[in-house]
């Protein structure tokens, strides 16, 4: 198989973080939602372990019932993280938080939300076993974001809910034995046009061999 390098680049290098483009008012089918975890399942995973497991929330009172805890968790953050992005003339960041508020106050009317979780718990104190157990499940988040990208969909992996877990999991009763890993508004995008955000050349950033880095 021959791989058009400019469409894979094009997908790639435009797959957003979509928060304030995203439709909250167009339906997003099941089977589209299954598509894209199906595309996911493809991703490696530590030692084939494959305990992806994904809960898909669109029951509009669980969806303000995590929405909530989203908010109350997020909102002082964003508050303080964007003021300081302002100030200091960091217009791109600034404009992140500015978005970020506005999923956080929007979250409920995402037309589905996504929890990716992993069967089990991650070893505390180690971090080698903890990178191991997040690193076999981001791969497919991924995954799944570039599969609702090519469909003409979007998401923002959030995080955030997570310092409330264990109220999540009482929403959507996950037992105790199960991590959630992010939390995902999932919709249509409004228009399809994406480009590639400001990034500083790969000199910079990049060593070989040895650390040489600032």
């Amino acid at each position: 198989m021959t791989i058009d390098l400019a469409c894979a680049d094009e997908l790639l290098s435009t797959t957003r973080a979509v928060r304030k483009r995203l439709d909250l008012t167009r339906p997003v089918p099941r089977e589209v939602i299954l598509d894209c975890i199906r595309i996911s399942q493809q991703a490696p995973t530590g030692s084939n372990s494959q305990t992806w497991r994904w809960i898909v929330v669109t029951d509009p009172a669980k969806k303000k019932a995590l929405a909530d805890i989203y908010r109350e968790v997020s909102a002082a953050y964003f508050v303080e993280a964007g003021g300081r992005a302002k100030a200091s003339g960091a217009a791109q960041t600034s404009r992140v938080f500015d978005s970020a508020t506005y999923m956080a106050d929007h979250m409920h009317e995402a037309p589905v939300l996504v929890i990716p979780c992993m069967m089990g718990r991650p070893m505390e104190g180690s971090i080698a076993a903890s990178a191991g157990f997040f690193a076999s499940i981001y791969p497919a988040v991924w995954n799944f974001n570039l599969a609702l990208r090519a469909r003409g969909l979007g998401a923002v992996l959030t995080t955030m809910h997570l310092v409330r877990e264990k109220d999540a999991a009482a929403v959507l009763g996950i037992p105790d034995n199960v991590t959630q890993t992010a939390l995902l508004p999932v919709g249509y995008t409004i228009g399809d046009t994406f480009r590639p955000a400001d990034r500083p050349p790969p000199e910079t950033i990049t060593a070989f061999d040895q650390w040489s880095l600032t």
